[in-house]
């Protein structure tokens, strides 16, 4: 990670960096801010896009900049298929094969994990050159920041041409006067993302040929006539959970009323509800709820009148994951991680696969 004074130039004649995020995550904001950084302090020229839909919470983010040297123009606006420096902004987006596309020996990559995590299998199956990680999560909620500003002190480190006092220059241009108060936190968050940013050594290789190859495949001429989208109302991997800011609604179900005002507030429809027993009445009765599809929101604690539901922090909560309840921990389906447009499985959906005893429905 040493400094020089201009970008390496990738196998497109640039330097190219993708994000991989959802969401939430705030990686919209950093590639911009990664853009205006090579124009206003690296003397570059740089462009910088992001690839998304509704930017609803929990929806697939990409970010794309490109770099080079100033006297050269930059004639290329697609999107980057084979980044020089890719940022993954959560370790669970890694399940997607999708995201490892283009990766090659000539491709360094950042991963965001969780508190406590050091294992990427995922990795062992993809060329890349170096793999860095950072805590990006942890350390926003420590410095009160955000992961995006985490993880821009992460790639600016990685980068190698660019200094920390670049990263705060561009991070007080562009948050100073709209929210100032927030702005000492961020930088913090930036410097602890470039400091302690660390390169993984430890992870195992496979042979050259057990390498997964991913191809696309629809483009100009293979895609269907009208633009049809595969994976409509869907985050195609289904999994919300990267999109939580590192806390989770922890339910107490001894203090539940069975009131139902969080099913009712809850943008995901992440609570189970099954025939049971209540004060002597037969009722619907609140199972808990579904992590898997959790994007850590908190509707449900701001609504709930009994405090059923508390704010709980993630990494104090590790079994709350998947499709599993406070009472008895019900592994979620095995088809529920199934990837396309039929991936979305509802809760009337699961009770019926449980009447009938397992199994694809």
């Amino acid at each position: 990670m040493e400094d020089t004074k201009l970008p390496p130039v990738g196998k497109s004649g640039y330097f190219e960096i993708r994000l991989e995020s959802i969401g939430g995550l705030g990686a919209n904001l950093c590639g911009k801010m990664l853009g205006e950084l090579g124009v206003k302090y690296l003397d570059l020229n740089s462009v910088s896009f992001s690839s998304y839909g509704s930017e609803k919470t929990g929806t697939p983010v990409r970010g794309y900049i490109r770099y080079c040297e100033k006297e050269k123009e930059i004639r290329v606006h697609s999107p980057v298929i084979s980044p020089d420096l890719m940022a993954v902004f959560h370790q669970a987006l890694l399940k997607d094969k999708s995201t490892w596309n283009g990766c090659d020996e000539h491709t360094d990559i950042i991963v965001g994990l969780d508190a406590g995590q050091e294992t990427l299998e995922e990795a062992a199956f993809t060329k890349w050159k170096k793999c860095y990680v950072v805590e990006a999560q942890k350390i926003a909620m420590e410095t009160r920041s955000r992961i995006n500003m985490v993880m821009l002190g992460a790639i600016v480190r990685v980068m190698g041409f660019a200094r920390l006092e670049d990263a705060n220059r561009i991070c007080e241009d562009t948050l100073g006067k709209k929210y100032p108060d927030a702005l000492k936190g961020n930088l913090e968050g930036i410097r602890r993302g470039y400091e302690e940013v660390r390169e993984m050594t430890d992870i195992p290789r496979k042979p050259s040929d057990s390498f997964r190859s991913e191809t696309i495949e629809w483009g100009y001429d293979t895609a269907p006539a009208g633009g049809i989208n595969p994976c409509f109302g869907n985050t195609v991997t289904a999994d919300l959970s990267p999109s939580r800011q590192g806390y989770i609604p922890v339910f107490r179900k001894e203090k539940c009323i069975n009131c139902g005002l969080c099913d009712s507030t809850c943008p995901d429809m992440v609570f189970q509800f099954a025939k049971g027993e209540y004060n002597g009445r037969e009722m619907m009765v609140n199972q808990g709820l579904d992590y898997y599809h959790c994007k850590g929101c908190l509707r449900c604690v701001d609504v709930c009148p009994v405090n059923a539901l508390v704010k709980g922090l993630e990494a104090e909560h590790p079994d709350k994951e998947y499709f599993r309840t406070n009472q008895d921990l019900i592994r979620m389906p095995d088809y529920y991680v199934k990837k396309g447009p039929d991936a979305y499985v509802t809760s009337e959906s699961y009770l019926t696969e449980k009447r009938m005893g397992g199994g694809e429905i």
